[in-house]
């Protein structure tokens, strides 16, 4: 039997929980020039850069 996924922020701090949530995960396939294989980058991006994030090479 698998576990729930908990997605709440468990935390005291409310300020700390919203901030938190303006933050996320990226993932990025990238082609290797050499061997013309897919590689994946991972980066946590605030929301408001990812559009800029994804758009560079």
């Amino acid at each position: 039997m698998a576990k729930a996924a908990k997605t709440a922020i468990k935390t005291k701090d409310a300020r700390a929980a919203a901030e938190a949530k303006n933050w996320t995960k990226v993932i990025k396939a990238v082609r290797s020039p050499k061997t013309g294989a897919y590689t994946f980058k991972e980066a946590i991006i605030h929301k408001d850069n990812i559009k800029q994030y994804l758009a560079q090479k």
